[in-house]
């Protein structure tokens, strides 16, 4: 089969296609054929091995998995024996690893079925980026009716979706992007959008009960200043801080100081179950949630869909069509078909 692979860390040009051995498949496993694989910027952080300390965990000369990708969504193709919510021919999306191929195999506990109304090209650009928007809105945020919500990096992938699932919690949302994409942002549903390039948004009248910040490089004092007393800031990601801790540093200081103020400043690694996925799948087929891809790429382009991400240019979710997407009216209908 096709995949993406690198062997070294570094820029795009690492990224290599290639013929590589079929995945074989464990005894919960789904081997999936992939029709479209999500970009973002997990995947940066592997394929650079930036900040450093992600070595630690995915290899230290190089990636102990040569291909990279976490988001997917396909067609199942073959499951293990003791597979027991989808079957062949089930449209399913999830979280895996190795998923810029033709084929990957994953745990079904990290899978769900495309929810009813997305496409192949949506549902791959649905797992990574809605479960941590999800997560951050209502697990971490807390968010409830009427609060003043302030999505920092509205038009990226993780910021695009906390601004739906905090309108969808019947929030005022307010979402910063740069001039030539805020009519994205508006078009997500913010009620209010600020331009970070002329405004600063920390710098409101109004203060806020929530704040997402997906963006990772604004000063601690800054946005405590921007949150009410009481108020919650969520950093989703760590980016900016240099290439030995990232950002790491700077949630640590979040986590610290939250001990000794009325403000709750937290940070979380997502978490990768079907239950969120399903959460999130229910969201979008109540039309609350729209996955938004910027731009699609063959897989073969798959360097230049990371270039585009790395300059800050994409609008939404950027993805690699595999496979021919198939609208929904092709899909499995969405339900347990293992399970009757």
């Amino acid at each position: 089969m096709r995949a993406i692979t690198q062997h070294t860390y570094g820029t795009p040009d690492v990224l290599v296609l290639q013929d590589v051995q079929t995945p074989d498949i464990g005894a919960t496993d789904v081997r999936i054929r992939v029709h479209a694989a999500g970009v973002d910027r997990g995947v940066w952080h592997l394929m650079t091995g930036l900040p450093y300390p992600t070595r630690l965990a995915f290899g230290l000369r190089r990636p102990r998995n040569p291909i990279p990708g976490m988001d997917v969504a396909g067609i199942v193709e073959a499951v293990g024996p003791d597979v027991t919510r989808f079957t062949e021919g089930d449209a399913v999306f999830g979280v895996g690893q190795g998923t810029w191929a033709d084929l990957v195999a994953i745990d079904q506990d990290r899978l769900a079925a495309v929810p009813r109304g997305a496409d192949m090209l949506a549902a791959g650009a649905l797992a990574v980026s809605g479960s941590t928007a999800m997560q951050a809105v209502e697990d971490h945020g807390r968010v409830q009716p009427g609060d003043r919500v302030l999505v920092l990096g509205a038009s990226g992938g993780v910021g695009s979706y906390a601004v739906q699932v905090a309108r969808a919690h019947d929030a005022h949302v307010t979402g910063t992007a740069s001039t030539d994409k805020l009519d994205l942002v508006r078009d997500l549903g913010a009620h209010q959008v600020i331009d970070h390039r002329k405004d600063d948004p920390l710098a409101q009248p109004d203060r806020f009960d929530v704040i997402i910040d997906t963006g990772g490089n604004r000063r601690l004092r800054d946005l405590r200043h921007a949150l009410r007393p009481t108020g919650t800031l969520v950093i989703v990601g760590g980016e900016g801080g240099g290439r030995l801790i990232g950002g790491l540093d700077r949630q640590l200081r979040a986590v610290l100081t939250s001990a000794f103020t009325r403000q709750r400043l937290v940070t979380f690694v997502a978490t990768e179950d079907a239950d969120h996925l399903e959460r999130l799948a229910d969201l979008v087929e109540a039309g609350h949630v729209t996955p938004r891809v910027g731009q699609s790429f063959p897989l073969e382009d798959a360097a230049s869909a990371m270039r585009l991400l790395e300059a800050g240019q994409a609008r939404g979710k950027l993805v690699l069509a595999v496979a021919g997407a198939q609208r929904e009216t092709d899909l499995q209908p969405r339900h347990n078909t293992a399970a009757g």
